[in-house]
């Protein structure tokens, strides 16, 4: 396996030839420095499954009697109960609220760079 090939300036730099008051090279991006204008739509992260247990338990229940409601009706309107809890916890849920992670949406940051474009050119 070759050893990588570094341009000349930064074994200079390594070996402190730019020590000496020297200053080292300036790196030019090749680019202006500026945010695009979109971002690339990405898919939000999976948030958790609710009333998991409840579900589960209803149909254990049903199992258990032959898929009969009757004997279950507990553990489906504890289901239920679970279901309009998540619902109305989701429709308080502020749009603008960062995820879990702390970052905004991918469709939230296109609105925001939509909203406040970069001035790529002067007139």
């Amino acid at each position: 396996m070759a050893a990588p090939v570094y341009p000349a300036w930064v074994t200079r730099w390594v070996s402190g030839q730019w020590r000496n008051k020297k200053r080292p090279p300036t790196l030019r991006p090749p680019r202006t420095l500026a945010l695009a204008d979109k971002v690339a739509s990405r898919r939000e992260q999976p948030t958790e499954a609710k009333c998991i247990t409840e579900m589960s338990v209803m149909m254990a229940c049903w199992k258990q009697n032959d898929f009969n409601d009757t004997p279950c009706a507990e553990e489906i309107r504890m289901f239920y109960d679970c279901l309009a809890k998540a619902q109305k916890e989701h429709k308080n849920q502020n749009e603008d609220t960062l995820s879990s992670r702390g970052n905004l949406p991918s469709s939230k940051v296109n609105k925001l760079l939509k909203r406040f474009p970069q001035i790529t050119r002067y007139v």
